[in-house]
């Protein structure tokens, strides 16, 4: 009897039925190369084998099975691609655009393209003492012999000897990259022959492993076990509440030392890829080769073999990652861990799907019979009001890390400084005064502005004239650095003209102050300071990022200045002072989620002081010193914050209370797209009534050429979200039938952030 299967291709397209030749046979999960349209091969995942013809003239074949029939996607896997699908309304082709590798889907004219010798596992080289040197008494001779001769080499022998369990795999070898000698010193020490080094396939230590754990205060044991108990009562979530610098990572290196004894996988999640390697760094001191990393910096030859080699693996893995990791397959997968669960950054904005990983893991986690801790010490609401409801476990670490202090909040007011002159650039009296006393004494600064650039934008004074992106409704950015004016929105760029454009009276001038500036004021005021600035624009690389995070760690910078980057997921001992120098622009988004954000962003890099013994303050400017988040942010009352937020959005119906789907319509026709909002706004009106708001013009109209205009719809919590998908998809297919409105895009956002 023929058979046929339901292939899931690359493309933004539902599966299509190809036929399985005579004799090959194929699961669920595995990858084929299928001819699709007249030339073209494509990589597809076999998403189900039937023996139902499809209704088409002629059916093409599966031209081969890629991988040896290895199963890319574990049922699990599939699952969860499926939710994505249905849950963000988008196709499982574009999840698989997202989830597997760029050379994992190639597509071209020949097969060619599809060679196995493309996906050779990666080797590394691993390092051990060689036979004679494990005699205890050989080695101390040939240490005595070479001490003094060869002291790098003798450092060398003495740090491979020691190694310890959580880095030494089962051979009784270390991986070269967890060593400290460099190339030469062990290239010397194998010519001697007093190492071996083996070059093969990464190797990771399974089960029964003793690792080096960090000792926890009274308060971390008390939440460990508190997360403990509720985990074995059945919680398959819990959210880990606990304020700045109190230590939430040591409790997550303790519940994933017990998994991954165990021989299960974990999976840690962080929301900045610049994060990654401080915390990977930290992670591979306690458990070695286990740790993989995985997120988009990584070269595109780097993500397949790890994507690969961890579908080969049986257990025991700990991946370190962005929210891309979300789709490895981990096929033991018993713990997820979402570091800094809060943060916007878990969500997708382009392309489709657009996911939260946050989200994703907690159903990942329960496909998989596994457990998700959330881990934040300023959680969203939504992960909140779960965990006051009793719908997630929950465990509180209400004290810092080694009997640190909260740092100090001062409040200073710009509009009574600049009354009183005491204002200096961007600079009030009172930060100026606090950066002062932390230089005389020896201390170090950290200054945040969520504005990258020199100045938000350039201005004629003469005729008020400004600089604007052809190809977008904003105004473009001064980048002192290389004289330019850059749209942070679609990159164009281009040169500050000499004189207005408009008047040709006068120069322009920048207005505002951005990252930029701040770095160049601060080192006019200070001369004497080592001044350094983190964010987009700087950090050109990873080896760049490191290098200005390593400076600052070393005290070779007195003072950075920076914009989200340096919010979260740090810890310097030598910081005893926080300005933010302007809070209201965190405040005044027109966002519903504008209140919860600033309080957020505020309390994480308030966090950043004061984080040993010696106690931090935090500098606070803004022109509303009495607004309650800036009064909410310096009690470090979260709680307050929340019960105050949520009322108001229950009164207004947004989140939790409601779920939000947002359609941002684009044409590059202003008066088409004018008619093609209003005939779908109507569409969804008859079947959503009230719930339907808009059309509305985003804050940006106009990105690359194309105009933009929205539509929000809010459906209540207790209403069925799946049927309301169903209805919205319905209608947005009718929408496209229609002739005239076929070539306006439409994105669907579900659950906008």
């Amino acid at each position: 009897m023929p058979r046929y299967a339901d292939i899931v291709l690359p493309l933004a397209q539902p599966a299509y039925t190809f036929a399985l030749p005579e004799g090959v046979t194929v699961a669920g999960g595995e990858a084929v190369a299928v001819q699709f349209g007249r030339r073209r091969i494509y990589t597809g995942i076999v998403w189900r084998v039937h023996d139902r013809r499809p209704d088409f003239r002629t059916v093409k074949s599966v031209s081969r099975v890629l991988y040896g029939g290895m199963r890319l996607l574990s049922p699990e896997q599939m699952a969860l691609w499926e939710w994505i699908a249905s849950y963000y309304m988008c196709s499982l082709g574009e999840v698989m655009r997202v989830a597997l590798p760029a050379l994992m889907k190639p597509s071209g004219d020949t097969e060619e393209e599809f060679s196995d010798d493309e996906f050779r596992p990666r080797t590394e080289c691993y390092v051990s003492l060689a036979a004679e040197l494990r005699d205890e008494g050989r080695f101390h001779e040939i240490c005595e012999k070479i001490e003094r001769r060869a002291p790098k080499q003798y450092e060398a022998l003495l740090e491979l000897a020691a190694a310890g369990d959580e880095t030494r795999i089962a051979t009784g070898e270390v991986a070269r990259r967890l060593l400290r000698a460099d190339h030469a010193v062990l290239d010397a020490l194998r010519r001697k022959k007093y190492v071996v080094c083996t070059r093969r396939e990464r190797s990771v230590e399974r089960g029964g492993a003793v690792f080096r754990l960090p000792e926890l205060t009274a308060h971390q044991q008390t939440a460990l076990e508190s997360l403990r108990g509720q985990f074995a009562a059945g919680k398959t979530t819990a959210l880990l509440q606990g304020v700045t610098g109190s230590g939430k990572t040591e409790i997550y290196i303790h519940l994933i030392a017990e998994v991954l004894a165990r021989g299960g996988d974990v999976l840690l999640l962080v929301p900045e890829i610049a994060l990654t390697a401080q915390l990977i760094e930290r992670m591979e001191r306690i458990f070695g080769s286990r740790v993989t990393p995985y997120h988009s910096k990584l070269t595109p030859r780097r993500r397949t073999e790890t994507f690969l080699r961890l579908g080969r693996s049986e257990g025991g893995e700990f991946v370190v990652g962005a929210r891309s990791a979300i789709f490895l397959p981990l096929k033991r997968l018993q713990l997820v861990v979402v570091d800094e669960e809060h943060d916007a950054s878990y969500k997708q904005s382009d392309p489709a799907p657009r996911y939260n990983a946050r989200d994703c893991a907690v159903v990942t986690a329960r496909l998989f019979g596994g457990r998700t801790l959330l881990g934040s010490a300023t959680p969203s609401l939504e992960t909140w009001l779960n965990a006051r409801s009793g719908k997630y476990g929950r465990a509180v670490l209400g004290e810092r890390y080694g009997g640190a202090r909260p740092p100090e909040v001062l409040i200073s007011d710009t509009l009574r400084a600049a009354r009183r002159g005491e204002r200096h650039a961007p600079f009030n009296k009172l930060l100026l005064d606090r950066i002062g006393e932390t230089l005389a004494r020896g201390g170090q600064a950290m200054l945040f502005q969520n504005r990258r650039g020199f100045s938000p934008y350039v201005e004629c004074t003469e005729c008020g004239w400004t600089a604007r992106c052809p190809h977008c409704n904003v105004t473009l950015t001064y980048h002192k650095g290389g004289e330019k004016l850059v749209c942070h929105y679609c990159g164009h760029t281009e040169g500050v003209p000499a004189k207005c454009p408009s008047c040709r009276v006068t120069d322009v001038v920048p207005v505002g102050f951005g990252t930029e500036k701040i770095e160049e004021e601060v080192a006019r005021i200070f001369p004497g300071a080592r001044v350094a600035r983190l964010d987009r624009d700087s950090v050109t690389s990873e080896r760049a990022f490191n290098a200005i995070v390593a400076d600052f760690a070393a005290r070779r910078t007195d003072i950075l200045v920076g914009t989200q980057m340096i919010t979260k997921g740090f810890d310097f001992e030598g910081v005893s002072l926080v300005g933010i120098l302007n809070a209201d622009n965190l405040l005044n988004n027109p966002d519903f989620r504008a209140a919860e954000r600033a309080f957020q962003l505020m309390t994480q890099v308030a966090g950043r002081a004061g984080r040993r013994s010696e106690p931090g303050e935090v500098v606070i400017q803004t022109s509303e010193p009495g607004h309650p988040v800036i009064r909410q942010v310096a009690s470090g009352d979260y709680e307050a914050m929340a019960l105050a937020q949520l009322a108001e959005r229950e009164a207004f119906f947004y989140p939790p209370y409601a779920r939000l789907t947002a359609l941002t319509l684009r044409h590059r026709d202003p008066m088409l797209l004018r008619r093609g909002v209003l005939e779908l706004a109507a569409r969804l009106r008859a079947r959503f009534g009230r719930r339907v708001l808009g059309p509305m013009a985003p804050p940006v109209d106009r990105i690359r050429g194309e105009y933009l205009v929205g539509l929000l719809l809010k459906v209540e919590s207790g209403a069925s979200s799946a049927r309301a998908r169903e209805i919205l998809a319905e209608e947005l297919k009718s929408f496209s039938r229609q002739a005239e409105y076929k070539s306006v895009t439409v994105v669907v956002n579900v659950d906008p952030q």
